[in-house]
């Protein structure tokens, strides 16, 4: 491959993986994590790993470039690494896992790697068989399970490796790392637009990547209105209005306003959801009826997982909103004495 084709391949890369760390030095989180696993490396004990946490976190990083650290340029010989799209029922654990974990090449010295990405995703009698070829093979294999719900891994499993948590990346971290990027593709940010990269991200730092691409494709610069543009979120101006519609218009109309913007600009009623939910920690009313609010966007959040009627939701939405507003205007302790004094006509 000519130095010019490399040079156009590194150009189609998507962003995550063109800046993806390789190296453990790289790495801009969990300083205490990976200064644990580099003394265990050096040492030579690494023991059976457990990395879990959120998606986007550094966990598949983190132990690539373990691996890369140990076994350098024999790192194909050396490391299997299975991922969700690879089968992994209980045949694979019995077959090529087993196969990969008794061999050991000749002359060699250390022992092999074994990732198993997402293994919250493998069966439960794929995780038990698993657990007697890690402790059978021991003696020249590690194994490295990552996973985002530790609560998906058989006790068993846990309890044979050592777990460390991958937490959410902190604003400085990411936007960190988002102004060096964007530095390196001449990306044109502003203070407020690396804000709400963060802040839809989630402290997910794959998620920040994408988004700091998909808008710098599709706008140039990177503005906070650009990038909730980009990602179909509502701008500030919009949540703004939404919640003025909610405490200061009746139920009719402020459902049809609130589903007039979100026909026509193209809104998820969850990602309004999620604005609501900062504006209700900010405002000045009762605890009591804050409590209400949290209480009832939450259900809805949780009905619309499942795929529920938006409108549906929405009207739900804009009830809870009425029920809180004359509560507050009655001066009433909490929503359960307004509901059981309302009269209701039928």
């Amino acid at each position: 491959m000519t130095k010019k084709q490399e040079e156009s391949n590194a150009d189609n890369k998507m962003w995550v993986e063109k800046y993806r760390p390789n190296l453990l030095s790289d790495l801009i989180a969990h300083e205490q994590i990976i200064g644990t696993i580099n003394k265990l490396v050096d040492a030579n004990r690494l023991p059976h790993l457990l990395l879990y946490g959120p998606p986007g976190t550094g966990k598949t990083s983190t132990i690539l470039a373990v691996a890369r650290k140990m076994y350098g340029k024999n790192l194909a010989s050396y490391v299997l690494e299975l991922n969700a799209s690879d089968e992994r029922g209980i045949d694979v654990v019995r077959d090529q896992i087993k196969d990969f974990a008794s061999t050991q090449k000749i002359f060699s010295t250390g022992f092999k790697l074994i990732i198993l990405d997402e293994a919250d995703h493998m069966t439960k009698d794929a995780q038990a068989a698993l657990r007697r070829v890690m402790e059978q093979y021991t003696r020249n294999t590690r194994f490295c399970l990552i996973c985002n719900y530790v609560n998906k891994i058989i006790p068993a499993v846990q309890s044979r490796c050592t777990r460390f948590r991958f937490a959410p990346l902190t604003k400085q971290q990411a936007i960190s790392r988002i102004s060096d990027i964007a530095q390196k593709e001449n990306v044109e940010c502003d203070a407020q637009g690396l804000e709400a990269i963060f802040r839809l991200s989630g402290g997910d730092m794959r998620k920040c990547l994408n988004i700091l691409q998909s808008t710098t494709m599709s706008f140039g610069k990177v503005t906070e209105d650009n990038v909730h543009l980009t990602t179909g979120h509502p701008l500030r101006k919009e949540s703004q209005l939404i919640v003025n519609w909610l405490f200061n218009l009746g139920f009719e109309e402020a459902f049809n306003n609130v589903l007039e913007m979100k026909n026509n600009k193209g809104l998820a009623l969850v990602d309004i959801i999620h604005d609501l939910h900062s504006y209700i920690l900010r405002m000045a009313i009762n605890e009591k009826i804050q409590m209400f609010l949290m209480e009832k966007i939450s259900d809805i959040e949780y009905a619309l997982s499942f795929g529920t009627n938006e409108k549906l939701q929405l009207s739900a939405l804009i009830g809870a909103f009425q029920i809180a507003k004359e509560t507050h205007a009655n001066k009433l302790d909490d929503v359960e004495k307004y509901m059981s004094v309302a009269n209701y006509e039928v």
